[in-house]
């Protein structure tokens, strides 16, 4: 068994204040020291918001009873299709409000309907599963983007030349990056918005690029990582030019997500309005513009 192991067991246990003395002592300086534990703690937390969002009913008709005893005995849901763990953190959020309460204030047919509906819900694990690590990216590319405007990102390389900056991530990503060599100008002949600079920051145990630019005497960020640790789903949807873009308010801050290539991509603004209207930083010169009015 690896040094996490025994901590791994306790992150469930953390998130529902079940730790507490020399246990919860030894648990959170772990998390300082453990970048990993800290991820999948991240992770967890993300997952838990989600299903805590949700209200299942704790009632189902005869057929869809039939329809799940159908569905669950054919091997598209398998639990192989899910990570164990976190099909573990869906049954402990969803057996939850049964804890403290005595079996025997149950009718056999209102658990037989609970279980209905932990068993539907984890068929849909890996949904729930993607949308917590798209929530989990937006969440980093929002700390990483407040992060730069308080001065603790400070850029390490400082240009307005696409070509320099692509070229100086060459060999700092783990993935191959480049950025457009040339952004269209509006006829009066003033940018639509203005390259600063860039920087790496760390993600899941990796590297990713944070691009920063100007528009409106606004400060934006774009953080760019890899599919493999990083996926764009959820929010508000608009498809353009072959692309799904994601759009979700964070605070004061609006966010889209999108992948393309390999890569996942969030761009993080103040700028008023909605999140949809962000996209004008790239596209209010383009002909698909009014798609994102």
């Amino acid at each position: 068994m690896s040094h996490c192991d025994e901590y791994h067991s306790n992150i469930l246990l953390y998130l529902d204040d079940e730790l507490s003395g020399q246990e919860l002592e030894d648990f959170r300086s772990h998390l300082m020291e453990c970048a990993d534990c800290r991820t999948q703690l991240e992770e967890e937390e993300a997952l838990s918001r989600r299903l805590h969002g949700t209200h299942p009913l704790y009632s189902a008709s005869e057929a869809l009873r039939a329809r799940v005893a159908a569905a669950t005995s054919r091997p598209a849901y398998s639990s192989s299709h899910a990570p164990e763990r976190l099909r573990k953190r869906v049954m402990h959020i969803l057996l939850q409000p049964l804890r403290d309460v005595a079996l025997s204030s149950f009718s056999w047919g209102a658990l037989t309907a609970a279980a209905v509906v932990i068993t539907v819900g984890l068929a849909f694990v890996p949904s729930l599963v993607e949308q917590a690590r798209a929530t989990a990216f937006v969440e980093a590319a929002v700390t990483s983007h407040r992060s730069y405007l308080n001065g603790n990102l400070p850029l390490e390389i400082r240009s307005n030349s696409p070509e320099e900056v692509t070229s100086w991530f060459a060999d700092k990503v783990p993935f191959h990056f480049r950025l457009p060599a040339s952004q269209v100008v509006p006829d009066d002949g003033t940018p639509a918005y203005r390259l600063t600079g860039a920087r790496l920051v760390n993600h899941r145990e990796s590297y990713a690029a944070l691009v920063t630019y100007e528009m409106q005497q606004e400060k934006i960020s774009l953080l760019v990582a890899s599919d493999k640790s990083a996926v764009s789903a959820g929010g508000d949807q608009v498809r353009s030019s072959g692309l799904i873009f994601h759009y979700r308010s964070n605070g004061n801050f609006k966010v889209i997500t999108w992948s393309n290539h390999g890569l996942t991509y969030a761009l993080v603004s103040s700028l008023s309005g909605s999140a949809r209207q962000s996209c004008l930083v790239c596209h209010q010169t383009m002909a698909d513009h009014n798609t994102f009015r």
